[in-house]
């Protein structure tokens, strides 16, 4: 099954991977890739890439007093988008198999 919209969404991505922001850029592709992240920020990027609707207060403010909120939220939805492209993928396998 082809993806109609599988170029946009690379750009979408790319564009918050490698646009110039408060966080690294390697920071932000490794939370994307939900690995290579400093060791304080990869029970965060595992969190959310495994179980996001466990992601509390108290793990976003943890890594927030270190990166602020900028660098925060860069990261996060670095991590969000790596982790939904992940099971779009893993579903559009899944549908190509049908």
């Amino acid at each position: 099954m082809t993806d109609p919209h599988a170029s946009l969404r690379d750009r979408v991505i790319e564009s918050v991977l490698q646009s110039p922001g408060e966080s690294d850029p390697a920071i932000r592709r490794g939370a994307a890739e939900g690995t290579g992240v400093p060791s304080d920020l990869q029970p965060l990027v595992d969190k959310i890439h495994r179980h996001a609707y466990k992601v509390t207060d108290e793990d976003i403010a943890r890594a927030q007093a270190k990166y602020g909120d900028d660098q925060m939220f860069e990261i996060v939805v670095s991590a969000a988008l790596g982790a939904s492209r992940e099971r779009l993928l893993a579903g559009l396998k899944a549908l190509e198999g049908a």
